[in-house]
């Protein structure tokens, strides 16, 4: 157990580990003020367990309360060292169960592949950024994409081969996109790009830069000669030339059948079609 007599010399020595827990006997009741420089040095979000004074129970818990990231449990600071072990326990186990629903929340949001959004969380996404498209008037593009040839990969090779493909494409998206931007997992080796706040001439440079980084996974299989490429349809919105959302994913779809059509690799945006199209 390290003990420290300052906040200044608490925050020192959490700049080179992370404590199981920390035990707060607070300067100034309550403890407000050295939780407050705690969170803003950027320590741990480790347990904490809070001393406080019978009388200021009421007080400390409304600090407790306006904690955000920390899993915390207030004792009387004359409790027995056996209370306090049995609390500190408590709250490890605390920290561990909020560790396990933030991983499983994140698994059901998550494709466990790629780390993209799976097709739900996706396609509320895309409902969001469309509503809000609608209600202000600026600019969305959807895009959708497909591996090309991708099943050869698990018909020549394995799926083993074909995962650690999909991993390393899942890799390629995410460097490729920018903060705003959404991604997801629409099936086996289908994705989709929501572009918010992004009009046709910033969504081609997206677009590209995607299919640049998706065709350079090639090189992570070069001792299997595997050419890794991708097809690419988009379609933009700008909030009222469009009736429905539906219409817009149809669309970024007949953009992507035809980059398929034309041989892959490529990019194709909808209103570039001809109108037989």
């Amino acid at each position: 157990m390290d003990v420290s007599d300052s906040v200044r010399h608490t925050l020192e020595r959490l700049a080179g580990t992370t404590p199981d827990a920390l035990v707060l006997d607070p300067l100034v009741e309550g403890g407000a003020a050295e939780i407050e420089a705690l969170d803003r040095a950027g320590a741990a979000p480790v347990p904490l367990l809070l001393f406080a004074d019978p009388t200021h129970i009421e007080e400390a818990a409304a600090v407790w309360t306006s904690i955000s990231g920390r899993v915390v449990d207030i004792a009387h600071r004359d409790a027995d060292p056996l209370e306090i072990m049995v609390r500190l326990e408590r709250l490890a186990d605390a920290c561990a169960t909020r560790a396990e629903l933030s991983e499983l929340r994140h698994r059901a949001i998550y494709d466990d592949r790629t780390e993209l959004l799976r097709p739900e969380a996706f396609g509320r996404r895309l409902v969001e950024h469309w509503s809000a498209a609608e209600r202000h008037r600026h600019q969305l593009a959807l895009v959708v994409a497909d591996l090309d040839h991708f099943g050869r990969i698990n018909k020549v090779y394995d799926h083993t081969l074909g995962d650690s493909v999909l991993t390393h494409v899942g890799e390629a998206i995410r460097s490729a996109l920018r903060i705003e931007d959404v991604a997801g997992r629409l099936g086996g080796d289908e994705f989709g790009f929501v572009l918010p706040y992004t009009e046709r001439a910033d969504a081609e440079r997206v677009v590209e830069r995607l299919r640049e980084r998706i065709r350079a996974v090639s090189s992570k299989f070069s001792d299997l000669g595997l050419e890794i490429s991708v097809s690419l349809g988009f379609e933009t919105f700008d909030g009222r030339d469009m009736a429905s959302i539906l219409d817009l994913r149809s669309h970024a779809e007949s953009a992507l059948r035809e980059a398929k059509r034309l041989g892959g690799n490529r990019a194709v945006y909808y209103r570039s079609l001809a109108p037989a199209a």
